[in-house]
């Protein structure tokens, strides 16, 4: 008798008790069940946010991955939509893995297969029971309306790695093809045969059959990066108009696994997720000297992907990551309720001066809720955010005026004897969340600010996930802040003297 997965995964989600879990985030995305990682699909259909995601339902006794649906209309308040992609055939037995999406419209979709607007692709993974071999192979999965998901009888459209690779060749990021007009390009991670990283470009006109057309390569690195890092996990383009010149450029995100900086870019992550810009041109991205940063320097981050959208449906160009990290299943909420990770709150994306910027897509107003410290010149000290109080899931953002602000300031979260704080000292960001309840792959960061970053804090707090956003975005760091479940509000802490200029709050509540 063949298994059914599906029933076996919509069993375990009817049985959950995990959203009773106090730590359970109310506004971020969050497994209904077992475990989350890399968000796969993510995109805008007129109006509405739909979140795909990595989904492991039965995890704890059984490790095999779904795709996982949620969606969401303000950003904020997300719907588990079940189970989008059952790993029930013979290419992906071992798992349906990270992918993309793509949205299209008119002709494009009359022309796609089975005549569908929305097109995922995933990694089907297939591991031989006796060997432990890997085949991994590039699928596809149509839907009409985002409630019924078909793979596609031909699978898969890409059978095996190609010669040169190793089976380390997956996700599969698709987007229209700027230099062939009405065509697809596939961007995939790999590892070669010499085991480094590497991102390989596949061509299509159909969206069925595709040709590849080479790696990635960078001509004016003088090397840099063609010894980074074992292996190139989930690639991914996005074209942005640089604030500072006017000019667009093509930005590179990827996760080299076993990559090391050459200077104080973080890396102290088990894998760090970078970027690189610069102008793609075929297959080479041209004007990248070289020099890679990472996207977020936080605890917790990897994997992020951009919301595919249509071309006629306007809007910021968002960006949302896996608010975790290999290694880190070991976390609290999966004794409380069995459950864990969760994926980032979705980002604005743009340039400056080469660098990404990333501020929350759910805006705080400013006319949210003034904290009654803002205007004032405080003394060093402890000072409550009142409009706070009573509440594990909030967003605050305080502006300073630095002429007149000295010495370290910023926020406790949590409780004296179980806290997270954030502290700007002059131009180096301190996390330290040692008390917390959570620190075994790391309790403290301190972070070098970019040049001309501003004394701007937003912080983002949702029960057990913290986002803090420094100077507009300039700088990002996320973690899990797993606090003492009985504390609740913030305190803004002073060492020296704080001048806030502008302080706004909100406070969410379960829908």
């Amino acid at each position: 008798m063949t298994e059914d997965l599906r029933a076996l995964a919509d069993d375990a989600i009817a049985s959950s008790r995990a959203g009773e879990d106090p730590d359970y985030p109310l506004v971020h995305v969050a497994p209904p069940v077992g475990r989350l990682n890399d968000p796969n699909g993510l995109l805008v259909d007129a109006g509405t946010y739909h979140a795909f995601y990595q989904f492991t339902p039965l995890h704890g006794t059984r490790r095999l991955v779904y795709w996982g649906h949620s969606s969401s209309t303000d950003l904020l308040h997300w719907r588990h939509r079940g189970v989008a992609v059952v790993p029930d055939s013979p290419y992906d037995a071992s798992g349906a893995y990270s992918g993309s999406a793509l949205v299209l419209t008119g002709a494009e979709a009359g022309a796609a297969p089975a005549r569908a607007p929305y097109q995922l692709f995933y990694t089907g993974n297939l591991k031989d029971p006796v060997t432990d071999e890997r085949t991994a192979s590039q699928c596809l999965v149509t839907s009409a309306d985002l409630d019924d998901f078909a793979k596609w009888p031909a699978n898969p459209l890409i059978a095996d790695h190609a010669p040169g690779y190793t089976a380390h060749y997956r996700d599969p990021q698709v987007s229209r093809d700027p230099e062939r007009p009405g065509a697809y390009r596939m961007l995939i991670g790999v590892q070669r045969a010499d085991e480094t990283g590497a991102a390989v470009l596949y061509r299509s006109r159909d969206l069925l059959t595709w040709e590849p057309a080479g790696e990635i390569t960078f001509p004016d690195a003088g090397g840099a990066l063609d010894d980074f890092g074992f292996m190139w996990e989930c690639p991914g383009l996005v074209t942005l108009t640089d604030e500072a010149t006017g000019l667009e450029r093509d930005v590179l995100i990827w996760c080299p696994q076993g990559a090391r900086p050459a200077g104080e870019e973080g890396y102290e992550n088990v894998f760090p997720c970078v970027y690189a810009v610069g102008r793609l041109v075929g297959t080479e991205l041209r004007e990248c000297d070289g020099t890679v940063r990472e996207v977020d320097r936080g605890f917790e981050f990897y994997a992020p992907q951009i919301f595919a959208r249509r071309p006629s449906e306007s809007g910021p160009v968002l960006l949302t990551g896996w608010a975790g990290n290999a290694s880190e299943d070991d976390q609290p909420s999966i004794e409380t309720g069995q459950w864990v990770h969760a994926l980032n709150l979705p980002r604005m994306l743009s340039l400056k001066a080469g660098r990404l910027i990333q501020r929350p897509a759910a805006s705080l107003p400013y006319d949210a809720g003034d904290p009654t410290v803002a205007g004032e010149c405080l003394k060093a000290g402890s000072y409550q955010v009142d409009n706070l109080n009573g509440h594990r899931s909030w967003q605050l953002r305080l502006e300073a005026d630095a002429e007149r602000t000295t010495g370290p300031w910023g926020v406790r979260i949590g409780s004296d004897a179980s806290h997270v704080d954030i502290t700007l000292d002059e131009q180096v960001l301190r996390v330290d969340r040692s008390t917390s309840r959570y620190t075994q792959h790391g309790s403290m960061r301190a972070v070098t600010l970019p040049e001309g970053c501003e004394p701007v804090l937003e912080v983002i707090h949702d029960r057990s996930l913290t986002e803090v956003f420094v100077g507009d975005g300039a700088l990002v760091l996320t973690l899990r802040s797993f606090v003492d479940i009985n504390s609740s509000g913030t305190r803004l802490m002073v060492e020296g003297s704080l001048a806030l200029t502008t302080g706004s709050t909100r406070t969410f509540m379960p829908s």
